[in-house]
């Protein structure tokens, strides 16, 4: 693995082959079905309190692999750290308050002499591949719910971050999960992924990535096998003319460039009421502009690298592309480096363009004027992904209406497109995305509800 910065190397890892597969799955499954080898919760909850402290001592170690490996600015990544272990606790919680329910029996003559209730139970060997714009915290949101429901995983981290997810399962295992409960693998072609995902062995298939790869994936998941889907979108914001330019602008430009644009809710598609727009252009051009893009080790860097070089050419072919179409380019539009694009606006790209189509996962802001709201709003509700949307408005009947008629899972109002707690749901509609992510809701999704009828005479 190399850094995305500078290129010099940080590690070695062995790749997985088809036997090494094999075995990972043998290992995850027999532990599975011997029930007598199933972690208590009171252990779970043990194991988990003491990753917690160890991720807490390993802190600063944590941070610098995950900016060393993802090119993420320190201060950022920083935060990332401390929700990853936010998102450990979280499991902790998840099993803490696990309950059942009573179903209602006596109700008639069939049901007479009959109490019922559900239990929770593990789903059973869950496989998880993951994304490399989170190297950890993504890694915690996918294995976290699987230790905590009592699921072997088996995981897969993106090949461009692995060794945040190395160190966190290393970190599980010195707070005592057996070996086989957690299982690390970077494969060393397709071929052997798709053997690992696909295998009837695996109850559960959590995946986070390209829209391409996970429904190609899901559609060759052996029948039974559940799934979640987390793709990407083309986040849109609706601003209204009443919208509080100070407020809102500081958090587009944050939204949209966290990470470089290397997020699935980043602010990308910006509706503008013309009334406004000159304003916005203006003040989100000056915030853009000020913000460093730089070293991911400096304190003072807000902007980092893309992850790899060939992003950096694809984004500034669709940046081109879109100028060459008639769009106007307001700052930015070129390379900085191999690995850096300039934080970019621009202003009414044509509806055709990549970049108003597609996600662009890169450093690029496109701003839309409008004249009516609905207009934009149906431009906002056109393409094949909806994830999560925004609304800036002092007038609650006209956030309100944007919020009932976006399509998206989650309307922020006033707030940007890329606000997320670990323990909300966050989900993709369409084709972006298939189940519900967030902690409690991946802990839910690797369980099953099993239910006990008992018949008595003395009921």
């Amino acid at each position: 693995m190399t850094s995305p910065y500078d290129g010099r190397l940080l590690g070695t890892l062995d790749m997985a082959d088809g036997s090494a597969v094999e075995q990972a799955l043998q290992n995850a499954s027999q532990l599975f079905n011997d029930k007598h080898r199933w972690l208590p919760a009171s252990e779970r909850i043990a194991i988990l309190e003491r990753t917690t402290q160890l991720m807490a001592e390993d802190a600063e170690s944590l941070v610098q692999i995950a900016l060393n490996e993802g090119g993420k600015p320190l201060t950022d990544t920083r935060v990332e750290v401390a929700r990853a272990i936010d998102g450990i606790q979280c499991c902790i919680d998840c099993i803490r308050t696990e309950r059942g329910t009573e179903i209602p029996m006596r109700l008639n003559a069939a049901s007479a002499q009959r109490i019922a209730f559900t239990s929770k139970e593990p789903i059973g060997v869950v496989v998880a591949v993951s994304a490399f714009n989170h190297p950890l915290n993504l890694i915690v949101h996918q294995i976290g719910p699987a230790i905590a429901a009592g699921c072997p995983v088996i995981v897969k981290p993106a090949e461009d971050t692995p060794l945040s997810c190395f160190n966190l399962v290393d970190i599980l295992r010195r707070a005592g999960l057996p070996d086989a409960w957690c299982q690390p693998v970077v494969t060393e072609n397709l071929v052997v992924a798709e053997q690992l995902v696909t295998d009837p062995r695996v109850a559960f298939f959590s995946f986070i990535g390209s829209a391409g790869v996970g429904w190609k994936l899901r559609s060759r998941l052996a029948p039974g096998t559940r799934c979640a889907l987390e793709h990407g979108g083309a986040a849109p914001v609706i601003m209204a003319a009443d919208a509080n330019l100070e407020h809102s602008l500081p958090l587009l430009a944050k939204g949209g460039l966290y990470h470089a644009g290397q997020v699935c809710v980043s602010v990308q598609r910006v509706y503008v009421d013309n009334q406004i727009l000159p304003q916005v252009t203006e003040q989100l051009t000056a915030l853009v502009e000020a913000m460093v893009s730089g070293d991911p080790a400096d304190a003072g860097t807000e902007i980092g690298p893309l992850i790899r070089h060939r992003e950096t050419d694809r984004v500034a072919a669709w940046v081109d592309e879109a100028v060459d179409q008639g769009a106007t380019l307001v700052t930015g539009g070129q390379r900085l480096s191999a690995a850096y694009f300039a934080p970019t606006i621009l202003l009414n790209p044509p509806v055709q363009a990549q970049v108003s189509q597609q996600e662009i996962f890169g450093p690029v802001i496109c701003v839309y004027g409008f004249d009516q709201m609905d207009a934009a709003i149906a431009q906002a509700n056109s393409l094949k992904v909806a994830f999560q949307a925004s609304v800036f408005s002092q007038d609650i009947d006209i956030a309100m209406h944007a919020y009932t008629q976006l399509h998206a899972t989650a309307v922020m109002i006033n707030d940007h497109t890329a606000f997320r707690v670990d323990w909300m749901p966050f989900a993709g509609l369409r084709e972006s995305g298939h189940g519900v992510g967030g902690i409690p809701y991946t802990y839910a999704e690797m369980q099953i509800e099993k239910m006990a009828v008992i018949r008595s005479s003395a009921l």
